[in-house]
């Protein structure tokens, strides 16, 4: 069998080596003959690297897996490599306000990190519980048009409460969630970015009490009702006892 010549190049100092695999050598198996033969991959725990197929665009990059052949994922001779770190630090933040930086696995899908992310943050039922990104609201389409003009006044002031309503009013199905089939990178998640930790499911809450501050504390400021506006008048207090 003909040999596979690739270009490896070892992230962490940019030194590129050009190496020789048959086509049928498992990934795991590329990685240690990699940090055999190329010294400046012999840093840290083997177990935290791993060889990475870049693309021009970061969503389509791939994380090679371990268990899979190179001839698997169709590489060509002179095609580039990346070994490097697949750990990655992210801000995790809760809605008491509390921001956790946790080392994540960046190969890894949303759905897998969930169990560390809550496990490091002392919650048990991770399958409630889902990320999402903040800030990125959907621009929606102005339905507005010369032709509400010649509508019924009363039915347009109508129309414009209702907006308003709806502007106002967010449910769970209007939040930015992240997939829990793809990962950090292929959602556009930078490493920079403060992800919201927030409970989605709500499958049973027995094992919620004072036994469990963590998740009595982030249940309750999750449910709680927001402050009154203070745009609402406010009753006189002879009036509000009469």
């Amino acid at each position: 069998m003909v040999a596979l010549s690739l270009k490896i190049c070892v992230r962490q100092c940019n030194v590129v080596k050009t190496m020789q695999f048959e086509p049928s050598t498992p990934v795991y198996d590329a990685c240690r003959i990699i940090r055999e033969r190329v010294p400046e991959a012999q840093t840290g725990q083997a177990s935290d690297y791993g060889l990475f197929l870049s693309d021009d665009d970061p969503r389509k990059g791939i994380w090679l897996e371990s268990g899979r052949t190179l001839d698997y994922y169709m590489l060509r001779n002179g095609d580039v490599l990346e070994y490097k770190k697949k750990q990655r630090p992210q801000k995790i933040k809760m809605l008491d306000g509390a921001v956790k930086t946790i080392m994540v696995d960046d190969s890894k899908t949303v759905g897998e990190l969930l169990v560390t992310i809550c496990s490091r943050i002392g919650i048990t039922n991770y399958e409630e519980y889902s990320l999402l990104q903040e800030g990125l609201e959907e621009k929606k389409e102005d339905g507005h048009g010369t032709g509400t003009l010649k509508k019924d006044r009363t039915l347009l002031r109508d129309e414009r409460k209702m907006e308003k309503l709806k502007a106002k009013l967010h449910t769970d199905d209007d939040l930015n969630w992240l997939d829990h089939s793809r990962t950090f990178r292929e959602q556009g998640v930078e490493e920079s970015e403060m992800l919201l930790l927030r409970r989605k499911f709500f499958y049973s809450d027995q094992n919620v009490d004072s036994r469990d501050p963590v998740q009595l504390n982030l249940l309750y400021v999750q449910v709680r009702p927001p402050p009154l506006s203070r745009s609402l008048s406010l009753c006189s207090l002879l009036p509000g006892i009469q």
